[in-house]
């Protein structure tokens, strides 16, 4: 005997109505000068400088709902020219932490070569040449011409 079937629940549509409390929203291609998304900010060299979104960018499927808010997650948030700020540039030894930071997940512990990619330290320890037992093609690794035991001044 088969089961019977269970009716299916339409799913509920939430119809935000659009009030002057919520951001101000703009459809594609109708957005004012001087606001831009995050990433047309980091085209420009800048960031939002700590300050929050001033619209909303409404989704393709909005701009048929001129009397609803936009709730989609496709909908992107825009920020002022005017409040942005030019991005942080780090300082010399944070770029050199980042280096040696980047250079223990790319140095082979085995054969002390570092590669140009991160290496699978965690599940096999080493780089795929000494793991397998090949050689490596020298496309794939730094040429190094100080020897790689310690740097350290003292």
């Amino acid at each position: 005997m088969p089961r019977p079937r269970k009716k299916r629940r339409r799913r509920e549509v939430k119809k935000l109505p659009r009030s002057e409390a919520m951001l101000p929203e703009y459809d594609r291609r109708a957005c004012p000068e001087g606001l831009v998304t995050r990433r047309q900010l980091r085209e420009k060299g800048l960031s939002p400088g700590g300050h929050g979104p001033v619209a909303v960018l409404r989704c393709k499927a909005c701009s048929y709902r001129p009397d609803q808010a936009c709730i989609h997650p496709t909908r992107a948030w825009l920020y002022s020219v005017e409040l942005a700020r030019p991005k942080r540039t780090p300082t010399l030894a944070q770029e050199w932490a980042l280096d040696r930071a980047m250079a223990a997940r790319s140095t082979c512990p085995r054969c002390k070569r570092r590669y140009y990619f991160c290496l699978p330290l965690r599940t096999q320890g080493c780089c795929d040449p000494c793991h397998k037992g090949y050689e490596p093609s020298p496309d794939t690794y730094m040429p190094s011409s100080t020897p790689a035991g310690h740097r350290l001044a003292a």
